[in-house]
């Protein structure tokens, strides 16, 4: 599967770039996307037989579309109403996804990666604040909870440990290699 192939060595790269730098840029998925349109298009009109397009990993101009559409549809919408979680460049990350595994295989590795993301997202709180001090304030912020009835207000001194740079191209990688190799299957 060359596709798959040329999909993980993209996101390798936007994972590097995202963990050292916090970006993902342009240079890295762009072309991704093009390619995967541009060689799902070709056997597609190249009348590509079915098994040299497997070979290839090749999926159809159609699904290719829906993929790429789809994935970055719904990355969209979060970027929209959740300001400041999704950056454009995990936009176009997960856009490219769909370009290369098409709608059903994309929105199963974007799914994973928001799972993947989260768990991750906790790790790196735990290792910068420490257990002790998160369970600390999860028992104290409880029992404010529970004894005055109502949620207290959190200053953004202590919203500060919440703001994270979530590298989510490395989730994503991780997503693409459970749904390519059918990993869940093994659990």
């Amino acid at each position: 599967m060359i596709a798959t192939a040329l999909l993980l060595g993209l996101l390798l790269v936007a994972a590097v770039t995202d963990w050292r730098r916090g970006m993902i840029y342009n240079w890295t998925v762009y072309p991704g996307i093009v390619l995967a349109l541009g060689a799902n298009a070709m056997a597609h009109f190249a009348g590509c037989p079915k098994e040299l397009a497997n070979t290839l990993g090749l999926i159809g101009l159609e699904e290719s579309l829906w993929g790429f559409m789809s994935c970055g549809c719904v990355m969209l919408i979060c970027y929209v109403f959740f300001p400041g979680g999704v950056g454009g460049g995990d936009i176009k990350l997960i856009a490219m996804i769909g370009a290369f595994m098409g709608l059903y295989d994309g929105i199963e590795a974007m799914l994973w990666t928001f799972i993947l993301g989260a768990c991750l997202a906790l790790i790196l709180l735990v290792w910068r604040e420490g257990l002790w001090n998160l369970l600390s304030r999860v028992g104290k912020t409880t029992w404010l909870v529970l004894r005055l009835r109502t949620a207290p207000s959190l200053s953004e001194e202590q919203r500060a440990p919440l703001k994270t740079n979530l590298p989510l191209a490395i989730a994503a990688m991780v997503a693409v290699v459970i749904v390519r190799f059918d990993l869940i299957g093994w659990f």
